[in-house]
């Protein structure tokens, strides 16, 4: 029996988030759960209704990790322009956060799950509808406070940063190379200068 500080149900998820974020919902075998938790079918499902239960519970875990420290640290900030530089700020080091997870949760769940777990899909489109919310939200402040021109095409700048940060995520990670992101937030970075800043 494997020593346990804290709670049995922390316990399962600290061990197998990373399994179901690296291997995904389909590779990811009772076995495999099992073997990293050092727990019995029985002791795991206890504590969670069945497989597709914990898969959601271990998604929720990795996005606490990887993307709630960002909207944190978003908070704090009182300026439109300060929180999108906050963001590419935190996404310089991202990969570091998410490379021992195997990527980006957000990301490796919506591809994984589409066709295999609706719940489960549903729910990573729910945090990527949210993240694109909160862009324009920060965009739609910046220009009623006179921070982004006025003619910014809100929804599309909002898409597009987020399609920049998944997907240098995305190259960073298969290449096991983070310059995809830094470039990345470089270039956002700019373009926040160069394109909306008023």
């Amino acid at each position: 029996m494997p020593k346990i500080n804290g709670t049995t149900f922390d316990y399962i998820l600290e061990k197998t988030a990373p399994i179901f974020n690296k291997q995904g919902y389909v590779g990811t075998s009772l076995s495999d759960l099992t073997k990293a938790t050092g727990l019995t079918k029985g002791a795991i499902y206890c504590n969670f209704t069945n497989k597709e239960d914990l898969a959601l519970k271990a998604f929720e875990y990795n996005i606490k990790k990887a993307v709630v420290p960002l909207f944190k640290l978003i908070a704090q900030q009182d300026s439109s322009l300060n929180k999108l530089y906050t963001i590419t700020d935190y996404f310089r080091t991202y990969y570091d956060v998410v490379k021992i997870m195997g990527g980006c949760p957000m990301m490796r769940v919506g591809s994984d799950t589409k066709f295999n777990h609706p719940a489960l899909f549903v729910t990573a489109q729910k945090i990527s509808h949210q993240f694109i919310s909160g862009l324009i939200e920060i965009i739609k402040d910046g220009i009623r406070s006179n921070e982004i021109n006025k003619n910014t095409d809100v929804i599309n700048y909002a898409k597009l940063m987020l399609s920049l940060i998944e997907g240098s995520t995305f190259l960073a990670t298969t290449h096991d190379d983070p310059t995809y992101l830094t470039s990345a937030m470089d270039f956002i970075d700019t373009s926040i200068i160069e394109k909306i800043a008023a």
